[in-house]
């Protein structure tokens, strides 16, 4: 073949590459547009894709498409910090590898959002919602991100968080970060998403992706979980590696999954588990993990005993209510409940805790920040309230507090610090949740998860009415959360709390309660609770 042939041959092969890439692209934005990702589970997701009614190409750019309608307009959620430059070829190249070899599982090719504390190897910073960490690429992956990109999983884009995990103030706003702003609640706008988990929350509640990352250390996967209408999971201490989180505490973070469904929250976690030897808290992971899907589908209320939590705190007629009829669906469902007397609280436990994350964050983030790059300019929890006095935004809604506490703190070997930590341990483990359960032969506790979101507020900070994240954060045991209802609009979960590696039996009991209850209603963007008709007519002088 002469030169001038091989030249031709060449050029048209080119040519026939470009028009194939260009049709798929023109198929995939085609398929786009015509689908419809709103509450679609991951089992719909994958049945369509292994169909060929949808690419994963096609998915990604319908959930750009969501995106930009209803998180960066519209509504404007700001739930989404960062997109990912790199999902659609992610995308495209797990698309040619079911062509060329089939299905990797249940996650191949279904896009997945990342809180912004977790880092991925994608070119997005991982800032955990900070301005001191906006340069921070680290072209790594956590591992718990590695093992959902084994399974096929697209990362999508990193969510909106409350900054420093809602560590740095008592007096903070939840789901404000100084790089993403204020996330606001997809069920009514002026209402607080909770965090710190916020953005993972709202997102998912609102079909910007079928799954989300968030993380907890008390309360930050489950309060957003239960604020925005969606099922969360916070694992035992010890399943899920916290290798390369921006942490606040090795002995109560952990990572969960965020999911409309209690299937779909299984999926994840069975990709997410496992041992890291980077992580010595992990160390007994792979021993207790399974295949969490595994008899969801024939998983029953009925004679499992359930040790009722009663709401505590100053609680709406409405709020009581739902709780009631939830106790009635769960009897009708064939479920024993038993009214527990939890242990009277100790402010002592308050105390134990506060000193606990006090001692760790300051030890634990020099650990973290050590690891980051040069062009990471803070390395210490000093530099970062040294950086936060420096910069106007960081402290203009509230202060840094715990931050200044934290830096007082004593470290590790504090003889304070141990005595807390065992005193914690003591009154959430032995003398709390275990002998709550052995005493009364329960397969797990319920509670109200927390209360309907309160208002968004730039003045007095949060409004929270307390939650049921205490004890088993303190513990390191698993919580689940699952949709039970709604009060005027606002959603409420209820939780299912077990002792260590029990996350099986809690997501069996959560999945029967949902095909028992039918309970999560899709968000519907109202600008206010006092807009609705119903409150509107309420709030009117009599005609």
């Amino acid at each position: 073949m002469t030169s001038v042939l091989r030249w031709r041959f060449a050029a048209t092969c080119a040519l026939t590459v470009g028009l194939l890439f260009a049709l798929i692209a023109a198929q995939a934005t085609a398929q786009a547009a015509s689908y419809r990702v709103e509450e679609a589970s991951v089992a719909q997701l994958q049945a369509d894709m292994a169909a060929g009614r949808i690419t994963s190409e096609a998915l990604v750019r319908a959930y750009l498409a969501r995106i930009q309608a209803v998180d960066r307009s519209g509504p404007t959620l700001r739930s989404i910090i960062a997109l990912n430059p790199k999902a659609l070829e992610q995308a495209r190249a797990l698309d040619a590898e079911r062509r060329a070899k089939g299905s990797r599982g249940l996650l191949h090719g279904v896009p997945v959002l990342v809180k912004d504390n977790i880092e991925t190897a994608d070119p997005m910073p991982t800032t955990a919602g900070s301005l001191a960490l906006k340069d921070n690429l680290s072209s790594r992956d956590a591992p718990i991100v590695a093992r959902l990109r084994t399974a096929g999983a697209v990362i999508l884009g990193k969510t909106n968080l409350s900054e420093w995990a809602n560590i740095r103030s008592s007096k903070s706003v939840s789901g404000w970060s100084a790089v993403g702003g204020l996330v606001k609640n997809p069920y009514v706008l002026d209402r607080n998403a909770c965090g710190s988990s916020s953005g993972s929350g709202a997102a998912v509640s609102a079909s910007l992706a079928a799954l989300a990352i968030g993380t907890e250390t008390n309360g930050s996967v489950t309060c957003p979980a239960s604020i925005n209408g969606v099922v969360g999971l916070k694992p035992t201490v010890g399943l899920l590696s916290r290798t390369h989180i921006v942490p606040i505490s090795h002995t109560q973070d952990t990572a969960g999954p965020m999911g409309r469904s209690v299937a779909d929250v299984a999926a994840m976690l069975t990709v997410m588990a496992g041992s890291d030897p980077a992580d010595p808290a992990t160390r007994e992971a792979d021993a207790h993990k399974i295949d969490y899907m595994v008899g969801l589908g024939a998983a029953t209320l009925v004679g499992k005993r359930l040790g009722v939590l009663r709401p505590a705190g100053r609680k709406s007629v409405a709020e009581l209510a739902l709780f009631d009829r939830t106790l009635a669906a769960l009897r009708a469902a064939g479920a024993v409940l038993v009214e527990i007397d939890p242990p009277l609280p100790s402010p002592a436990l308050g105390e134990a805790e506060q000193l606990i994350l006090d001692t760790e964050l300051k030890a634990d983030m020099a650990g973290y920040l050590a690891t980051t790059s040069d062009i990471v300019k803070v390395r210490t929890l000093s530099d970062l309230i040294a950086f936060d006095r420096a910069t106007p935004r960081e402290l203009a809604l509230f202060g840094q507090e715990t931050f200044e506490k934290a830096e007082m703190s004593k470290g590790l070997d504090d003889p304070d610090y141990l005595k807390a930590l065992a005193l914690a341990r003591r009154l959430t483990r032995e003398e709390g949740i275990d002998r709550m359960l052995a005493d009364n032969r329960l397969d797990a506790l319920i509670a109200e998860t927390t209360g309907p979101a309160w208002r968004s507020d730039g003045v007095d900070a949060d409004n929270s009415q307390g939650s049921a994240s205490g004890t088993p954060a303190m513990a390191g045991y698993p919580h689940l959360t699952v949709p039970m209802g709604d009060v005027r609009g606002l959603p409420v979960g209820l939780s299912f709390i077990g002792p260590a590696w029990s996350e099986a039996r809690l997501l069996g009991l959560g999945a029967a309660f949902e095909r028992a209850t039918h309970a999560r209603r899709a968000p519907s963007f109202i600008p206010s609770v006092e807009d609705t008709p119903e409150v509107a007519s309420l709030l009117a002088p009599v005609p």
